[in-house]
């Protein structure tokens, strides 16, 4: 079996998380995963699992805009549809292994802060 390329490790994943396939997602995430993102950071696949788990109870669609794969990153571009904001959102991904080991995230969270 040939090993998966970054890009497709990470369209694997990106499925997965359509699809709600929180184990399968999990899978494909290295144990000691780093995650940057504007509200949270996790240093564990676990942590990070729980909170993109909860997430995805009020996504209700994600519009994929374009992938681009340079070596071991990949980038990743999408319109997140909730109910607060449909938000462009940019990811980093960095893939070792066959695992993506590390994942940074870029979006306006404005929308998604609790109101004052």
């Amino acid at each position: 079996m040939s090993k998966l390329a970054p890009a497709d490790v990470v369209d694997r994943y990106n499925r997965a998380l359509a699809a709600r396939d929180f184990p399968g997602a999990r899978a494909l995430l290295a144990d000691n995963l780093r995650f940057e993102g504007p509200i949270d950071r996790f240093s564990t696949a676990d942590d990070y699992v729980k909170a993109i788990t909860s997430l995805y109870g009020m996504v209700k669609g994600v519009e994929h805009q374009a992938t681009i794969a340079d070596g071991d990153n990949v980038a990743v571009f999408y319109l997140l549809d909730t109910p607060m904001a449909k938000a462009p959102v940019a990811e980093w991904y960095t893939v070792r292994d066959g695992k993506i080991t590390h994942l940074r995230t870029y979006f306006d969270a404005r929308p998604f802060a609790p109101h004052a």
